[in-house]
């Protein structure tokens, strides 16, 4: 390989790394809306919880925040704390973490390529958001506030 050639690639690949890493970086930990359409909203919720493993009971009556976490994510329980704190603020919210260390059928069925992954539930069960990697909890707060209708509850 001649000078050239070897300082095209020199110089090429870690300039491709960076822009891979950067992409990656500002994708992952946001919040992406996902468009569902529900009919029958005691179904929907049934459904969406029976699909998860969950019971009615174990669903937030405003939202859900559910994680899909596996033993050997070293980011899971920092991000299972902090998604707690943030449930903990708004009434209504609860925080349900799912291990997929034994359960690839629902990484499968809701196409989990990495944990954490967070899905934000409404009430009535439907899918509002999706986040994969660590969330940022600021954007968390402000769809929470959204499909909620209320503010965060200082605590």
């Amino acid at each position: 390989m001649d000078w050239q050639a070897a300082l095209i690639v020199g110089l090429g690949l870690p300039a491709l790394a960076t822009a891979v890493g950067l992409i990656w970086r500002a994708r992952t930990g946001r919040v992406r809306p996902t468009t569902t359409t529900t009919t029958d909203v005691a179904a929907t919720r049934s459904a969406s919880a029976a699909a998860l493993g969950l019971a009615d009971t174990d669903l937030g009556t405003a939202a859900t925040l559910v994680q899909f976490s596996t033993d050997y994510c070293s980011r899971c329980p920092s991000t299972a704390r902090q998604l707690t704190a943030v449930a903990d603020g708004y009434e209504g919210v609860r925080h349900v973490e799912i291990d997929l260390t034994h359960r690839a059928d629902l990484a499968d069925r809701f196409h989990v390529r990495q944990t954490p992954t967070t899905l934000v539930l409404r009430a009535d069960g439907t899918t509002t958001a999706r986040i994969g990697g660590v969330p940022r909890l600021a954007a968390v707060r402000t769809h929470l506030e959204t499909i909620t209708r209320s503010p965060h509850v200082a605590s």
